[in-house]
């Protein structure tokens, strides 16, 4: 055998069998299907990969460990977005790969600078930093924020009203570098007890905070009524009901389902999910679909809030029409743009609330600054019936009767919104007591990707101590409190409805009236610890 087999296997240890292990611990670490509860080990996940960055080696054998690491860790997160789209989904891992290797950067540059255990201090600030910075761009997908880890574990995460997911990243990368800190120095004499308490106090204060929460939560309740909710659950394969099914079909369908549920529960709002209704039902020549809803809703005496299919069209010599964004009927000489909606139509109003999507899926909805440069909206991967959706541009909260509580304000989140902390707390600043969510998860067949979409609104819930009400095509439709904890839930593929009573809530959490706080004090943070590294005097 020869002499350098041990140190071969050492080094290939630590160039592939490491970095590979953290990949795949970060990844089954998400949400994924109710019996496997495996977030735990996001709370060491990067300690591998940590402790093979320790060694003095180039900065692009590092690097690579480190883009090979994100690369298992989004394949094991992610695989199931090519259930919708194969092209879609390898370019999402792909591209996601890249995005989580952006902290690493200045990590193994100060590493160079400063030496390792500066380094590693200075990584949740840039990871924390990192991720923030990474929301707030177009081309971002974000759904591998590592505080969504752990959304499903409730009882540790409800410090998410003051920092929200973003100071449970932090948390998690201060965990994994003591963690690894303490792994290097466990056979030091004496044992090394400081890393050891402040591990156990990280694990404490989280407890401790949630058990506060949870014990306060009689006592302290601010709610201000509740109102009655139907979600209806058509369970329609999201692939062919652009293509087989007739408007009025379609409509007959929903009818049927809410018609059978209203009459026996008697709610205040009816829900249906994400493009509920597939056609430009607020289009001229679609008027007599719309006429006949609004005289259903009137007999039901109920509001509707739905998903839909919206178009609006522009004069030719508006600034809207000349922008590349907008496109151009030659058969009717009329520009328009069509948008991923909601609106909430009630019984006796003239006109609907319309929420145009805000926030849309790079590439499969929407390719990224397409306004800047048209062309490229040709490189749209089209799922069926959806491409190249226009932006909306506000956060509304929309405004409905109930019996018990008179007028009401909700706010609606479409699908892939749930995922950006920001844009839901502008939902709440202006006025929503409660929130809802329609989606359609049914692209992704039977994978745990609905799981893991149902899971995060959980983080929304909590951030800004708002109830949910949260209607899927397919499933997962249910009901969530503001402690994140779902209290009513539609098994998926099955047709069903649910209702429910849905907290109202006024007041706003601190991490609702500062969302950017600690992310900004993070970038802050990275600026100076770059600063030092660069600027200040090199390790012997």
């Amino acid at each position: 055998m020869p002499a350098n087999f041990g140190k071969f296997n050492a080094a290939t240890l630590s160039w592939i069998g490491m970095p590979v292990l953290s990949g795949i611990l970060l990844g089954i670490s998400f949400p994924s299907y109710p019996v496997v509860r495996l977030e735990i080990l996001a709370w060491i996940g990067l300690v591998p990969l940590l402790l093979s960055l320790k060694r003095d080696e180039p900065f692009g054998q590092a690097y690579r460990k480190v883009w090979f690491s994100m690369l298992i860790f989004s394949v094991v997160s992610l695989w199931w977005v090519s259930l919708a789209t194969l092209p879609g989904g390898i370019l999402t891992v792909i591209a996601e790969s890249f995005f989580l290797t952006v902290p690493f950067l200045p990590f193994l540059l100060v590493k160079r600078k400063r030496g390792y255990r500066f380094a590693l201090f200075s990584l949740p600030f840039f990871w924390t930093a990192w991720e923030w910075a990474y929301m707030e761009q177009d081309l971002s997908l974000g759904w591998l924020t590592l505080g969504n880890s752990q959304a499903n574990l409730t009882g540790m995460i409800q410090y998410a009203d003051i920092t929200g997911v973003w100071g449970i990243s932090f948390w998690l990368l201060l965990f994994n570098v003591l963690a690894a800190l303490f792994w290097l120095e466990r056979k030091a004499v004496p044992m090394p007890r400081r890393s050891l308490s402040i591990l156990l106090l990280l694990i404490a204060a989280p407890f401790f905070y949630g058990w506060k929460v949870f014990s306060g939560e009689a006592s302290h309740d601010s709610r201000s009524g509740s109102v009655r909710v139907t979600l209806v659950q058509p369970n329609i394969d999201p692939f062919s009901k652009w293509q087989l099914f007739t408007g009025q079909e379609m409509m007959d369908s929903y009818y049927r389902l809410t018609g059978r549920a209203v009459f026996r529960d008697a709610p205040d709002l009816v829900i249906w999910p994400e493009t509920a209704i597939p056609f430009f039902i607020l289009d001229t020549v679609n008027s007599g679909y719309l006429q006949s809803l609004r005289f259903t809703l009137r007999e039901w005496r109920v509001s509707l809030l739905s998903g839909f299919s919206d178009i609006v069209y522009y004069h030719p010599d508006s600034e809207r029409a000349r922008s590349g964004e907008v496109k151009f009927d030659s058969s009717s000489g009329r520009h328009f743009e069509t948008f991923n909606a909601s609106m909430l139509l009630t019984a006796d109003a003239a006109d609907p609330q319309v929420y145009r999507k805000n926030r849309l899926v790079p590439f499969a909805e929407r390719v990224p600054y397409v306004e800047y440069f048209p062309w490229l909206d040709r490189f749209t991967v089209s799922l069926a019936g959806i491409s190249s959706w226009g932006r909306g541009s506000d956060t509304p909260s929309m405004e409905f009767d109930s019996r018990r509580n008179g007028k009401v304000k909700t706010a609606n989140i479409i699908c892939y919104e749930s995922i950006f902390p920001g844009l839901v707390t502008g939902f709440v600043r202006n006025g929503a007591q409660f929130l809802t969510l329609v989606t359609n998860d049914g692209w992704y067949s039977t994978s745990y990707g609905p799981y893991q979409h149902a899971a995060i609104a959980k983080l929304r819930c909590i951030e800004n101590r708002r109830a949910m009400a949260r209607c899927a095509n397919t499933g997962i439709t249910g009901f969530i409190d503001r402690y994140g904890r779902v209290y009513a839930e539609i098994p998926w593929w099955e047709e069903r409805t649910l209702t429910a009573d849905v907290p109202l809530y006024s007041d706003l959490s601190l991490y609702t009236r500062f969302p950017d706080m600690l992310p900004r004090a993070a970038a802050l943070v990275s600026v100076v610890l770059a600063g030092v590294a660069l600027f200040g005097r090199e390790r012997g």
